[in-house]
């Protein structure tokens, strides 16, 4: 950046060397004063004297402070261009502690989203907390809940693995489903989990105990060790009770849902994932079921309430397309009513919305299942004071319209970076290493779209 580019407008730094000069002098000319006449001046000249250096002072805080920010801000820019080689900086601090004083992040849900989130953010900071849920009911977690009364360890499972820092037979190996006899469909993992738990005093150990053994970045808790049942009552006034029945109980009686709740209703949150909810500095909501994966931690009273409470920023990642019983028709708005209709108050402050397309092949394929791309509904979200964070989320994998986990991990850290961690001067490291990464990771795709 040449001279004359720094005293162009709008660089926002002109403004705050002035200030900084103005402090300078205040300091300079009380204390020459002070030094040269102090003897000959009575008590109350010599106080405002002192009083000038104090605001000398303040003034020349604001100006450091508030220029910091704009150097920095032109820098994420691009306008400066100071790279920090992740090579040089290891020689300085390993990349280890960095990531563990990067930005704390609680991602809540279940599912598939919620692993496939995992993914990619923790090659940014291992300050992660995944809260999961334990309402499923379905497949081989719900057989194990039902032979050996543990907490459903699926969706668990695939969020150790998500964190994990394991070979990739390791990773085929725990996701192995069994083929014939009388372990058909179960998964080695979960089996691997309901072992840990029987030599464990409580799921919450055997879970700390299995990502000690696959060096888990961050944590992985489930929501509640109360064994909860989820239940949701149609529009019709039917009652259905279990997770993996709700959506086809809605799509047989054509009646979508008015309102989940879960059995007990008074279970009880890990003390652990309380705290981390306080201290965050940004909680994540989604992706996954809205019905079956996201609301259930909701419901559980110390989860909600927290959220409520919490200084952190609040993010829900939208789905990319409705579910068939469950979101039939939703718009990206509905989503976060129902959110906040379920808590008793407001917990997204932004959501990240999907703004790619899909052919229309594929699309006819979903339309075919009654499910369709989710509408943004920009007024209505004005409306309910919700920002918008866009981008193009979409990764087609087996047919199927998923979540690319690098595309919404890096949106959800430049979210967090600009409304949060560049208004906290003691975040400035995490905020200059974390803007390095993402331009290090758009440098790494520009050079494998041109392979």
């Amino acid at each position: 950046m040449k001279f004359i580019d720094w005293i162009k407008p709008g660089i926002k730094l002109k403004r705050w060397i002035m200030l900084g000069g103005m402090g300078v002098l205040f300091i300079s000319f009380a204390l020459a004063e002070l030094i040269t006449k102090g003897s000959y001046y009575n008590l109350y000249y010599k106080a405002f004297y002192i009083f000038l250096i104090m605001v000398g002072a303040f003034i020349l805080y604001i100006s450091l402070t508030q220029g910091m920010k704009s150097v920095i801000s032109l820098i994420n820019k691009g306008y400066l261009n100071v790279s920090l080689d992740s090579r040089k900086l290891g020689n300085l601090i390993y990349e280890k502690r960095l990531l563990v004083k990067g930005p704390k992040i609680v991602a809540i849900g279940g599912g598939t989203g919620l692993s496939t989130l995992l993914r990619g953010l923790k090659y940014y900071t291992s300050n992660i907390t995944a809260v999961v849920t334990v309402a499923d009911d379905g497949g081989g977690s719900g057989a194990l809940r039902e032979d050996l009364g543990i907490l459903p360890p699926g969706d668990i499972r695939n969020c150790i693995l998500a964190l994990s820092d394991t070979e990739p037979l390791m990773e085929d190996l725990l996701q192995y489903r069994f083929k014939d006899g009388r372990l058909k469909n179960q998964s080695f993992g979960n089996l691997f989990l309901a072992a840990m738990d029987g030599i464990s005093t409580n799921f919450e150990e055997a879970v700390h105990k299995m990502s000690s053994v696959l060096a888990v970045t961050g944590k992985v808790l489930p929501v509640t060790l109360d064994n909860v049942i989820l239940k949701a009552k149609l529009k019709n006034g039917v009652v259905v009770e279990g997770e993996s029945n709700i959506p086809e109980q809605a799509i047989m009686y054509e009646s979508p849902i008015e309102k989940i709740f879960i059995d007990p209703e008074n279970a009880r949150a890990l003390h652990e994932t309380v705290q981390a909810i306080k201290e965050a500095d940004a909680i994540v909501l989604g992706p996954g079921s809205l019905f079956t994966s996201v609301i259930p931690n909701l419901l559980v009273r110390d989860i909600g309430n927290a959220l409520l409470k919490t200084k952190a920023l609040k993010l829900y990642v939208s789905n990319i397309m409705t579910q068939p019983g469950e979101t039939d028709n939703f718009s990206v708005a509905d989503h976060i009513n129902a959110i906040t209709k379920h808590v008793g108050g407001r917990v997204v402050d932004y959501t990240l919305v999907n703004n790619g397309t899909v052919s229309e092949e594929l699309k006819k394929k979903y339309f075919e299942k009654t499910s369709e791309l989710v509408k943004i509904d920009k007024d209505e979200l004005d409306k309910i004071g919700v920002g918008i964070v866009e981008g193009n989320f979409i990764k087609i994998k087996d047919g199927f319209v998923r979540h690319d986990s690098d595309e919404i991990a890096k949106i959800l850290v430049e979210t967090i970076m600009d409304k949060k961690l560049f208004y906290d001067r003691k975040k400035i490291i995490e905020y200059f290493y974390l803007s390095q990464r993402l331009k290090e990771n758009r440098k790494l795709e520009k050079e494998n779209r041109g392979n």
